[in-house]
């Protein structure tokens, strides 16, 4: 097939960048795929009319580098690969910023015509924002004008399909390649931030925001050394995102024991990962996203801890507090805490890997094996060849209802200025 695939790129630093840079070369082989990123996305529109595209694919997300997707998803239906399944941050920090508060109010009311009157005017007006947002996806745009949708976790696929019937949607699984956490590697990293080769160190990898529970790590995390553990925590990744990163940390006293290192390439992951024991992989409120950063820990051999949410309940994973295993699956892939006990669950869990080896590297083997099964490239590349074919054999469907500033081309001002001149632009019509 002759794809056209819209996605931010490296050197961006978005997972998804990163992702369409893993796949792509591997689909490369048996399809002719054109990149498109925001520098390069008005390219498309005169490509596809010279020589139509057999399929669009859509790579879409909640950062800002999938802002520019949203002008072409409803007017050249493809494929579009859902990597949150809550898109209201996006949709409410692009309108509000432009002040396109009319807009705002319309596709809010098409997406959740049954929603309260008047939760749109707090959203213009401030007055919400951030985890509330959660509550309302603003999907339904995508859902009905896709071909086909595609989502990385089952659940969250059969919830789409349950509550947008007659939609196309499959699951994708997320695939990160193999990572070599290499003894020398471990030691070069930890005499480079400062870690003593003795000291457990717990470790949380990609962008750090409030959602990554970076309060409840912290204090839990402080608990275990005032106990006595010989414990650091290395934070990888930008800290903008968490202002409050440097007081928080002086305020439980734990200046000497925070490693903050800041933005790492691709390529000096593996690194990282080999000075980290165990890593901390917790996320809530959720957008119901795969973490593929927890996927590179499982795959580097590490421990890790989840949060306990509801899409993930297929993962075999453990209580720390009572040992209690999730799913009937006999070996535990990684720890599970729940949000409703999370301080003292976590708290458990640090106190448990860090003093239990055995238990510790039991669950790292159990964790690189799940990722084999389940998780590597080539699962994905496979994953994907379905879902194209399928997406290429579904009809683009027929959508007369959306809201204007989806089909309105905005060329009203040209043609009003060429009437001017006594001119008209065929172009234009």
């Amino acid at each position: 097939m002759r794809i056209a695939w819209f996605s931010p790129l490296p050197p961006i630093r978005s997972g998804i960048a990163a992702y369409t840079a893993e796949i792509v070369p591997r689909l490369a082989s048996a399809h002719a795929i054109d990149l498109f990123d925001e520098g390069t996305a008005h390219d498309f529109v005169w490509k596809a009319r010279r020589t139509p595209y057999d399929l669009v694919v859509y790579q879409l997300g909640n950062a800002p580098w999938h802002d520019y997707l949203w002008a072409y998803l409803a007017k050249y239906p493809g494929l579009v690969v859902l990597h949150d399944a809550r898109l209201h941050h996006a949709r409410a920090r692009r309108l509000l910023k432009e002040r396109r508060f009319d807009d705002y109010r319309r596709e809010f009311a098409y997406d959740h015509p049954d929603a309260p009157e008047g939760v749109a005017e707090y959203a213009v007006e401030g007055l919400i924002g951030g985890s509330i947002y959660y509550f309302w996806s603003m999907l339904r745009v995508v859902m009905r004008t896709a071909r086909m949708v595609a989502v990385h976790n089952s659940r969250v696929a059969e919830e789409l399909r349950e509550e947008y019937s007659g939609v196309g949607v499959d699951t994708i699984r997320m695939g990160v390649p193999p990572i070599d956490a290499a003894p020398e590697a471990q030691r070069r990293v930890r005499r480079e931030l400062r870690l003593p080769d003795e000291a457990i160190v717990f470790a949380l990898f990609g962008k750090m925001t409030a959602e990554k529970r970076i309060a409840s790590i912290l204090q839990a995390f402080a608990a275990l050394v005032r106990s006595g553990t010989d414990a650091f925590l290395l934070l990888v990744g930008d800290a903008d995102g968490y202002p409050a990163l440097t007081a928080e940390c002086e305020r439980h006293g734990l200046g000497a024991r925070v490693r903050v290192g800041g933005y790492v390439a691709d390529e000096a992951i593996g690194a990282h990962l080999a000075a980290a024991d165990v890593c901390l992989c917790l996320r809530w409120p959720t957008a119901q996203e795969t973490s593929a950063s927890w996927l590179r820990c499982l795959a580097a051999g590490r421990a890790t801890i989840v949060s306990d949410l509801a899409h993930l309940v297929d993962v075999p994973t453990l209580d720390p507090r009572n040992g209690q295993l999730a799913t009937r699956a006999p070996q535990p892939v990684a720890c599970a805490i729940d949000l409703l006990v999370e301080e003292r669950a976590l708290a458990a869990a640090m106190d448990r890997l860090a003093h239990d080896s055995p238990f510790r590297d039991s669950l790292a083997r159990a964790g690189h094996a799940y990722w084999a099964a389940h998780h590597t490239v080539e699962i994905m590349k496979n994953d994907y060849e379905r879902v194209l074919a399928a997406a290429h054999a579904h009809a683009a469907p027929q959508v007369s209802d959306l809201p204007p500033h989806f089909t309105d081309d905005y060329s009203e001002p040209a043609r009003c200025i060429a009437a001017d001149f006594g001119m008209t632009v065929d172009i234009l019509r």
